[in-house]
């Protein structure tokens, strides 16, 4: 997989032997934007008509994922098109499911940090009007808790991700054989028909 960044934030993706991509790391951050309940809505860029890449963004605020453009081949089969819609699905899907995640955790724990200071008579500020934090022990309870909370959840979407990836897995290396049984084929075909001259 090769990436190439083009500006703007914006990074080409195609396949080429030489390099690895980087996998997307999901965080849990306490810096994100908690007031928007939905999802922002998704960018409307569209690779150039001559592309032969899949283009990638910078980071959802909320998701922390980064959105993929698929690129679209010229002459597209229908397997391709499946393929490709079921790749833009899960996308969708994982973005949805982060960043609800993330909007909840972010909400839960200020809930939890207000309602630990007050246990202890403290406001949300200190004198010198910097926000008050809780130490590593105080904080492990609340990831625990969270944690246990959602354990079904996150079991469910874990048995959902790995469906969906064993399925695209599948529809990949039936695009791959379809595609070099095409080029056998059209090799066959150049080889038998006669020499002109």
């Amino acid at each position: 997989m090769c990436s190439v960044t083009v500006g703007r934030g914006l990074t080409c993706r195609s396949l080429c032997p030489v390099a690895l991509s980087a996998v997307s790391t999901r965080f849990c951050s306490s810096e994100q934007k908690t007031q928007q309940s939905s999802a922002p809505e998704r960018s409307t860029f569209r690779p150039p008509p001559g592309s032969t890449c899949d283009w990638i963004g910078p980071p959802n605020p909320l998701s922390n994922l980064r959105p993929i453009v698929y690129h679209v081949p010229e002459n597209e089969s229908e397997l391709e098109k499946r393929l490709r819609h079921l790749r833009q699905e899960t996308e969708d899907w994982n973005h949805d499911f982060w960043t609800q995640q993330n909007i909840s955790f972010s909400k839960e724990k200020d809930s939890f940090i207000v309602s630990q200071l007050k246990a202890k008579d403290l406001t949300v500020r200190d004198e010198q009007g910097r926000r008050r934090s809780l130490n590593t022990e105080e904080m492990a309870e609340f990831y625990k808790s969270f944690l246990d909370k959602n354990r079904t959840r996150h079991m469910s979407y874990n048995k959902e991700w790995y469906r969906r990836n064993f399925t695209i897995t599948l529809l990949m290396a039936r695009v791959a054989l379809n595609n070099m049984w095409r080029t056998v084929r059209h090799g066959r075909k150049k080889t038998s028909s006669p020499a002109s001259g």
